[in-house]
């Protein structure tokens, strides 16, 4: 049993995403007893044992599914091909019993591109961390990079280059905030031009560079471009300049679309109850 929380810390510790499954709850005869594990990384690689046959190849299929929405699970099976019961999913195994396996994500909340390790990217990393974010930081500065204590992973690169040679997960965050606008252009066309799908992608900048960026890409891209996921100016209207400031408000506007929040709204505003009081 040590040997397996210790792989499984070291799968979490480099950021692999990850299903433990746990059987919670078996009634009758089955091929698992209550307490077994189960761990499923993202290519379907798996440690441990749920009881293995068709149950353990279903959690397996179910673990890959899940691991896409970040979702956890409690699902009950009955062991008995061609019975049914309700609310209860049959599996093609002959045992007759009922087992209840619980599916947990422990893997990253999310994984984040952090284009420029400067001071708004360094304040954003500390924020991140806390909420369990995995952030992999590119700069070709060693001495700026070398200064960013929250990566998860740090990449002495040239911008451009690193999309085209280590490459950008689909599904994940990306903030540009680069120590040049040409810099931060070349970083945003390039993740257009791979059309690579990601979940959010922002330009730290100015109202003026945004119009400037905006105008020249859809020159380059058509005007039908979807930049329906782009966030710039990047960040929550929250006010305040410093670089600490600006992370939170960043970092707020991550966790809003990560949460699949409508973002920028006031708690206050969701209230449907008789008074408005503002």
């Amino acid at each position: 049993m040590a040997d397996f929380y210790e792989s499984l810390l070291e799968l979490k510790r480099i950021g692999i995403p990850l299903m433990v499954v746990v059987a919670v709850a078996k009634e009758g005869a089955g091929p698992v007893d209550v307490g077994k594990k189960m761990v499923v990384a993202e290519d379907g690689t798996a440690f441990g044992t749920v009881g293995g046959g068709a149950i353990e190849f279903y959690a397996k299929k179910k673990c890959v599914e899940l691991m896409q929405k970040h979702e956890n699970l409690l699902e009950t099976y009955l062991l008995s091909e061609g019975k049914i019961i309700p609310e209860t999913k049959t599996l093609p195994m002959a045992c007759g019993g009922r087992v209840t396996l619980f599916y947990e994500y422990v893997g990253p909340k999310e994984f984040v591109y952090i284009f420029g390790a400067g001071h708004v990217a360094k304040a954003l990393g500390y924020v991140l961390r806390t909420l369990g974010f995995y952030l992999i930081v590119i700069d070709d500065r060693q001495d700026v990079l070398d200064d960013y204590p929250y990566a998860s992973e740090k990449h002495a690169n040239q911008f451009v280059p690193f999309i085209d040679e280590v490459g950008i997960r689909e599904n994940s965050m990306v903030v540009v905030s680069t120590p040049s606008h040409e810099y931060d252009y070349h970083v945003l066309n390039r993740i257009l031009e791979k059309k690579i799908q990601l979940k959010y992608f922002g330009m730290l900048c100015s109202p003026s560079k945004l119009d400037d960026y905006l105008e020249n890409t859809y020159k380059a891209f058509g005007n039908d471009l979807d930049l329906s996921d782009f966030y710039a100016p990047i960040g929550l209207d929250l006010g305040g300049n410093t670089p600490e400031e600006i992370a939170v408000s960043i970092a707020s506007e991550m966790l809003a679309v990560s949460n699949q929040r409508p973002s920028g709204m006031h708690m206050r505003e969701t209230r449907h109850g008789k008074y408005r009081y503002w």
